[in-house]
């Protein structure tokens, strides 16, 4: 089922004018507010002074590429949390890998049905609004790592880290089942969505990210564990 917008403002960023005027079109029609730059330079000023809900955002750029924005946006911590969908005219798996494992959220690859980007804008956005059950705990915690539902903040050890929209989801599920093994498939419709189309592999980019943020300790899995053969799981205690 859609879920209607509530006038988010979308920065769409792509060379190409007559891709972003029909991104924006079927935007606009979805009922968001579309900012629309050409160049990396005119992206990271709109990202900053007009602070939007979420980026689509071409990788091939005249001035820089979508992962040199992309690292921008997640080294600063006024903007590192704002979700971004990638475009891309690449198909090799390795350069979607890339792009997630940079803090992307989501990726469409060119050339695309233009409601498809409006399906997985209103994927993430969902998952960056935190669509929490009413019931439950608001505050998920195992051992040194710490979730606080209503801040929307991770702690480890005392320290924040920031995640983006898809990690968050992705911790919370695990969060909320301590010791559960969830197969692949299981994690990506849970945290993500029936409606998210990535692939497995993608998922796997996502988990790597997030173990590299949350783990105390390089290369050992303290928090979540691969069940080989069937997915992944958060150590209970």
């Amino acid at each position: 089922m859609a879920v209607p917008a509530t006038g988010q403002r979308i920065l769409v960023v792509d060379d190409d004018r007559e891709i972003a005027r029909l991104v924006r079109s079927y935007l606009e029609k979805a009922g968001y507010q579309v900012l629309v730059a050409y160049d990396g330079a005119s992206a990271l000023h709109a990202l900053r002074r007009d602070r939007p809900a979420l980026v689509v955002l071409d990788l091939m750029l005249p001035d820089q590429d979508g992962w040199d924005i992309t690292r921008t946006v997640r080294a600063d911590p006024a903007l590192a949390d704002t979700p971004i969908i990638m475009l891309t005219a690449r198909v090799d798996d390795a350069d979607k890998i890339v792009g997630l494992e940079l803090g992307a959220d989501d990726y469409v690859t060119k050339p695309f049905n233009p409601r498809e980007v409006v399906a997985r804008v209103r994927s993430v956005l969902r998952r960056a609004q935190g669509q929490v059950a009413t019931r439950g705990p608001r505050v998920l915690q195992q051992g040194n790592l710490l979730m606080d539902l209503d801040r929307r903040e991770v702690l480890v050890s005392g320290q924040s880290v920031e995640l983006t929209a898809t990690e968050f989801s992705i911790l919370k599920v695990l969060m909320e089942n301590p010791g559960y093994a969830f197969t692949r498939s299981e994690l990506i419709e849970k945290a993500l969505g029936y409606d998210y189309e990535g692939s497995e592999r993608t998922l796997d980019s996502h988990m790597r990210n997030l173990r590299r943020k949350i783990e105390p300790e390089p290369g050992k899995n303290t928090y979540i564990q691969t069940v080989y053969g069937v997915g992944y799981r958060l150590v209970g205690e």
